[in-house]
């Protein structure tokens, strides 16, 4: 059952600009989450409060994210930190940090020097790091990236994980359809996330050393673990 979603069309659509991004978003909760509602994202006065104490405006595309699904666990909080607007802070004098990895070892955030930006790029850094690295583009490609992992990472769907090796990478490869967005990286200087998708689950290759998968039905993951034979953790939600 798809319920005319078709994931990799909905994706080159999600990827045009941020309104686009928006609506990706809304048809992927319906489809795979649960619809979203009046009450799942920030208010004006949280928002506005926000900008008062950073003293700028939040980029357009993040803000309109916040008050779409800020407050999603879900698509939000599974794993990584979407923060809370309260928590929105300048680090360094140079960098606008909205999202946190779940134990504070990387940080994602916007440039200052592009803060103005409706749709500005995003940077990364892990902990210790003075530098910042680029993750990707458009702040609305990073919302769409984070629904994604965040959903991937919850525990209302069927799931497993399987550490990868050379062989299984190419049969990833030959087996599964790659989704149509853009090579990043998890960690600086590692090798760039892959999406898939295929068997009815969705699956993303950290670094080709890790592979996550997720599904609506037990079913789905079975085929996905008798097409990648390997040491699979799974589990059910």
């Amino acid at each position: 059952m798809n319920d005319g979603f078709d994931l990799y069309s909905e994706l080159v659509e999600g990827a045009r600009d941020a309104a686009a991004a928006r609506r990706f978003i809304r048809r992927f909760a319906a489809r795979y989450a649960s619809p979203v509602v009046a009450g799942d994202g920030w208010d004006e006065e949280e928002l506005r409060a926000a900008e008062d104490r950073l003293g700028f405006p939040l980029p357009v595309a993040l803000r309109e994210v916040y008050a779409l699904i800020g407050r999603r666990l879900d698509l939000t909080r599974s794993q990584d930190l979407l923060l809370a607007p309260h928590r929105i802070s300048v680090e360094t004098g140079r960098v606008l940090v909205f999202r946190w990895e779940c134990q504070h070892v990387a940080e994602w955030g916007v440039p200052l020097s592009a803060v103005t930006e409706s749709d500005p790029p995003v940077v990364s850094r892990h902990a210790g790091e003075q530098g910042w690295h680029p993750f990707l583009d458009r702040v609305s490609l990073a919302c769409v990236e984070m629904v994604l992992s965040e959903w991937l990472a919850t525990g209302d769907a069927f799931g497993a994980n399987l550490h990868l090796d050379d062989e299984t990478v190419a049969l990833l490869e030959n087996q599964f359809r790659r989704l149509p967005l853009p090579d990043y990286p998890r960690w600086a200087d590692m090798p760039p996330v892959r999406w898939f998708e295929g068997l009815g689950a969705i699956l993303r290759e950290d670094a080709g050393t890790s592979l996550w998968v997720r599904a609506p039905s037990a079913d789905a993951i079975t085929a996905v673990q008798r097409a990648l034979p390997g040491d699979w953790s799974t589990d059910e939600g």
